[in-house]
């Protein structure tokens, strides 16, 4: 039974992101699908209060522990810099005996771009998975990141890579993959009766793409307000479940239900594992927009909260972020480009809602299992 550490990043500190917590899940619920012992490595930020930080590790604990992962979570602190250490200690563990689990680990699958080299020479074979694709090779080719030497390096980014890509590879040999949803975990929900297509979100943030010659805000919000206008278009509810925080952010709550958005607060209805399963399970469909860097890099990137959707069997329609190499375009899953293009989508969809419910679990179970994508790893990472 191979050993498999996985190095999610900033789940601790994020209690409120239930659709952030299953990124990383998806993962190691494949690995162990496959036979792996799994264990769970984060950092987190102490807020210098012991007692609060020891209850929100303790919180977090016991949401893996629905998953049989409670015992295999590893936490240490950190300050949130680059730092080139081993962990000086690990949260409710003896270091000998952390020490000796990645002695023994097979593997070590780092979400975390920045993860201490140091500790990373504590594993046997190591690799980078890049979800972020074309912003992750960007800020490498820019030197706004400096990501430490890993054996393998992998990428949910479907042209990172090939001929022609508008990403570039920065010199390293990326192996692409497909990100995973857990079927067993989310499986088929038929609800004819849903109302909504829906999709949860963050709204605003500071994140902007800085190059020579271009710059541009990169959130959410730039791509969903060139949209704005397809409630207009359609009869069909759309509903965003967004994490709003500034006053600024409720005045475009305001504006965009005058224009006949229905919005949620992503952390009353989407904060815990279980609310954001039932949010989708519950919707009739996606409706959701990508980062406008996708588009720029043409990356064919589809969102781990789309696979959600699609493995419950909810059709979805969202932002076309390029050409794909394998998705299909008969039904299920529509890729539109404008808000007219969205709402010809779910008229489509409202025509044989059934038949696009099936093509919709189709597409999750013929491409994105995450027992196939776990053995895919391993066939690569322990060689």
């Amino acid at each position: 039974m191979p050993t498999v550490v996985i190095s999610p990043y900033n789940v601790v500190n994020f209690p409120e992101g239930g659709g952030h917590f299953w990124v990383y899940l998806q993962y190691a619920l494949g690995m162990r699908r496959v036979g792996c012992e799994v264990w769970w490595l984060e950092a987190f930020q102490p807020s210098g209060d012991e007692a609060a930080d020891l209850a929100r590790v303790e919180l977090f604990r016991s949401k893996l522990e629905r998953f049989g992962l409670g015992e295999r979570l590893i936490v240490y602190p950190t300050d949130g810099t680059p730092n080139a250490e081993l962990p000086q200690r690990y949260v409710g563990r003896e270091r000998a005996d952390v020490e000796a689990i990645f002695a023994g680990a097979d593997l070590l699958l780092s979400f975390h771009y920045a993860i201490a080299p140091a500790l990373l020479a504590r594993f046997r074979r190591t690799a980078l998975v890049d979800i972020d694709p074309g912003l992750l090779q960007f800020w490498i080719s820019r030197g706004q990141l400096s990501v430490p030497r890993h054996d393998l390096y992998f990428t949910t980014g479907d042209t990172v890579g090939r001929p022609g890509s508008r990403i570039p590879d920065c010199g390293i040999e990326w192996l692409r993959i497909r990100p995973p949803v857990s079927l067993e975990s989310w499986p088929f929900s038929y609800q004819p009766e849903a109302e909504a297509f829906t999709t949860i979100s963050l709204w605003d943030s500071k994140d902007w793409i800085v190059d020579d010659d271009d710059s541009y805000e990169n959130t959410k919000r730039s791509s969903f307000l060139e949209f704005a206008m397809l409630p207009r278009l359609t009869r069909q509810p759309v509903e965003l479940a967004l994490y709003l925080k500034t006053e600024k952010d409720a005045q475009e709550r305001s504006a965009l239900e005058r224009l006949g958005w229905r919005i949620r607060n992503s952390p009353e209805v989407a904060g815990t594992p279980e609310q954001y399963q039932a949010y989708i399970q519950g919707s009739r469909g996606e409706f959701s927009c990508a980062k406008r860097s996708c588009m720029k890099f043409q990356n064919a990137w589809i969102s781990d909260r789309t696979l959600c959707y699609l493995a419950s069997g909810k059709p979805a329609v969202v932002q076309d972020t390029g050409p794909s190499s394998f998705l299909p375009d008969d039904g299920g899953l529509f890729r539109v480009s404008t808000a007219a293009q969205a709402a010809e989508a779910f008229a489509a969809i409202n025509e044989d809602y059934r038949k696009h419910c099936r093509k919709a679990r189709f597409i999750a179970e013929r491409f994105f299992d995450s027992k196939q994508i776990a053995l895919e790893i391993l066939a690569h990472g322990l060689q």
